[in-house]
């Protein structure tokens, strides 16, 4: 395209799973699982190999993705902090500019769930203490406009979103997991299946006695009603209204897809496509060699029986455990791929497909019995915190890209590829420009935090990390204690020899310590903008 050329506005398609590793997909080099729709994104695409999430936990990230700036910064710093309705996001800056927006699937930019966080306990106070201004922060977390994703509030039956929902215009809500999901989707279940709508979740699961791992059941669900289905043909009927209602208006739709996070419940034909004998292990699977201290925390947990495995907290899992979960997940991404086929092959029908960029990503990984853990926390391993990041650009090129890209890269770059500015306080780089050509993000490192609820894996307080990872090193710092992790992931892919204590490294180390400083003085928030010089 000259560069004189005029520039259209493209839509967008954004196709978002929950917990899924990069390297859980074809087009990343997985020569098992079967995601044929998805690898030929990648191929006429650009597939990113070293795209980072901010956080790897669910909220926070997807907060970031949503606001382009640091979950520390949004406020939304972990699981059970909502993202502040004040955010702005890419989908409030694309309605702005002439664009219809949705959201259809999992949010989670608020909490699903009532239960009571896992706070610390605190000393007795011995001085008066505020009810008014508890917070440092004039925000009521507890009002009824941060309630509106959980359970509960779904259970009434006039309960609806407030839109636009963080920039959204519609929104079609399947929050939660496997089938034990609920909002828009539960409705459509009692209302036009209304013989299975009560026997879903894990009190209705038929266990499978050849199978040990827990977490995993036969749903009753066959795959048309499954949520994976639910919300492919939702997204295809909203595309058809759309081209019917608003034709030639731009859209930027999110297809987003509670699996394959756990539990694993595939159903149907997806749930023996895959044979847990055939299944590879991890090469860290087991390891014989000395394990780092929170991997040891967890298996002297797991050995004691003190493990929560029935719950989202990461555990240490047993060899046949691990090799089951990974024949489920891969069922359960493989259904995935087939509905992402029945939305492309609807985009196609419209004619929508010359005119739309369609991304596909997610919002963390999963470790998958690397170093013998299952599911997410404080182990910043590159199963965890590397996800795919697909570009496939009706005007790009396509090919492999090896720079460093980050979760909150996204918003900037669909605004920026709709040739519109992020708003100011954005740390998120652009990736691409107006006209789908290449930019690149000039990052030395990228940043991510996690600031957990819980004290766990050896630690007495909350699991505070940040971790700067660059083209070769991942470092991560522990708030508590002097205890770190450093590894070289050229000549140390698996992550397995800690240099943090080398003594040939201390230089090394003390530069990347610099360097992850410089980082975080580079996250600070720098919005709003100055209104005076004094």
């Amino acid at each position: 395209m000259s560069s004189n050329s005029p520039v259209r506005q493209p839509n967008f398609l954004i196709f978002l799973t929950d917990q899924h590793r990069a390297d859980h997909l074809g087009c990343y080099g997985n020569d098992v699982v079967r995601t044929p729709h998805i690898d030929a994104l990648a191929q006429r695409g650009t597939r990113f190999d070293r795209f980072y999430v901010s956080n790897p936990v669910c909220m926070p990230n997807r907060g970031a993705m949503m606001t382009g700036r640091m979950p520390s910064v949004t406020g939304a710093r972990g699981n059970g902090v909502p993202l502040p309705l004040e955010s702005v996001t890419f989908a409030d800056v694309l309605s702005e500019f002439g664009y219809h927006t949705a959201l259809i699937g999992k949010s989670h930019l608020q909490n699903m769930e009532d239960r009571p966080p896992a706070l610390p306990p605190q000393a007795q106070a011995t001085t008066r203490q505020s009810r008014q201004y508890g917070e440092a922060r004039r925000v009521d977390l507890h009002a009824p406009a941060y309630r509106q994703e959980l359970r509960s509030s779904w259970e009434r039956p006039d309960h609806q979103l407030t839109l636009p929902y963080y920039g959204f215009q519609d929104v079609v809500l399947c929050n939660h997991h496997a089938d034990e999901c609920f909002g828009d989707y539960l409705r459509w279940l009692q209302k036009c299946h209304p013989e299975v709508a009560g026997r879903i979740g894990r009190e209705h699961g038929r266990r499978d006695p050849e199978f040990v791992a827990p977490q995993a059941w036969h749903t009753q669900l066959d795959e048309f009603q499954y949520p994976t289905h639910y919300i492919a043909e939702q997204s295809m009927d909203w595309l058809t209204r759309h081209t019917t209602e608003r034709p030639g208006q731009p859209f930027a739709l999110m297809c987003s897809f509670p699996d394959p996070h756990h539990p694993w419940t595939p159903p149907g034909r997806y749930w023996d496509m895959y044979d847990p004998d055939a299944m590879a292990l991890p090469p860290t699977a087991i390891r014989a060699d000395g394990a780092e201290r929170h991997v040891q925390w967890l298996q002297r947990e797991r050995a004691d029986g003190r493990a929560q495995l029935e719950t989202p907290r990461m555990f240490a899992a047993q060899a046949r455990e691990i090799q089951e979960i990974i024949a489920l997940t891969y069922g359960m991404i493989s259904n995935i791929d087939d509905r992402i086929g029945m939305v492309m092959a609807r985009l196609r029908e419209l004619d929508l497909e010359r005119d739309t960029v369609v991304i596909f990503t997610s919002d963390h990984g999963d470790l998958m019995g690397d170093h013998g853990i299952m599911l997410k926390g404080p182990l910043h391993y590159q199963g965890l915190v590397r996800v795919p990041f697909i570009w496939a650009d009706p005007e790009g090129s396509a090919g492999a890209r090896d720079d460093l890209g980050s979760s909150m890269d996204l918003g900037p770059s669909i605004l920026r590829r709709a040739n519109i500015g992020s708003p100011s306080g954005a740390q998120g780089c652009p990736l691409f420009d107006e006209q789908g050509g290449a930019l690149v993000s000039g990052r030395s490192g990228v940043l991510i935090e996690e600031s957990q609820q819980r004290a766990y894996v050896g630690f007495e307080t909350p699991v505070q990390v940040r971790t700067l990872v660059t083209d070769r090193y991942r470092l991560s710092l522990y708030h508590e204690g002097d205890w770190g992790e450093l590894y070289d992931l050229q000549e140390d892919p698996q992550e397995c020899r800690n240099l943090w204590d080398d003594e040939g490294s201390q230089g090394l180390r003390q530069s990347l310590m610099e360097e992850l400083a410089r980082t975080l003085m580079r996250h600070m928030d720098m919005s709003p903008k100055p209104t005076s010089l004094a």
